[in-house]
């Protein structure tokens, strides 16, 4: 039986390289095995260097996207400076948890620096249970087939194009696994 977590569909991972961190997503939204549109980003920038990816039902993407960015424009106003990925991640994990009994279908992915230019990744399930790495998380339908991807691709301290080669395999492997083509 399907998850209403896999209804739409959708991957996220986030990864730390030497000094960065880096976040993508496929842009595919679907109903079940239809595909709706390929142009459905999963990830926002919610401060300068912070940004969140949502796979899960589009509409509770919406939702959280709205919230959490209401949230921030508080703590801003309240506060004088942006919030940081950490602080982010937590704000994130309070969301979930208040709503633990009627949850929203999502699970985050928070990529960002901190103040220091220090990389920061967390993910989390849709009650907010955190889960704190310091290679890479993922999130989202086919994560156990990308977890392998992942485990043997990944290397600690990645720069620039190797990176950007690492995502984009990624993403190839993401749509092969779908059967969608590139």
């Amino acid at each position: 039986e399907m998850s209403i977590l896999e209804y739409n569909g959708g991957s996220v991972l986030a990864m730390v390289g030497k000094e960065c961190v880096a976040i993508a997503c496929d842009t595919r939204f679907g109903i079940q095995a239809q595909t709706v549109a390929t142009d459905f980003s999963k990830v926002f920038r919610i401060t300068e260097k912070t940004f969140v990816g949502f796979p899960g039902l589009a509409s509770d993407t919406q939702t959280m996207l709205n919230k959490l960015r209401f949230r921030l424009k508080l703590y801003s106003l309240d506060e004088d400076r942006e919030m940081q990925p950490k602080t982010v991640s937590n704000l994130l994990q309070t969301l979930l948890y208040e709503k633990r009994f009627g949850p929203f279908f999502v699970e985050p992915v928070v990529a960002g620096l901190d103040k220091n230019n220090k990389p920061f990744i967390s993910a989390m399930d849709l009650i907010g249970a955190p889960l704190l790495a310091e290679d890479f998380v993922l999130s989202g339908t086919s994560s156990e087939a990308l977890y392998g991807m992942c485990e043997t691709l990944y290397r600690p301290n990645m720069v620039g194009r190797i990176c950007f080669e690492f995502f984009c395999f990624f993403l190839v492997f993401r749509s092969s696994l779908l059967s969608l083509g590139t």
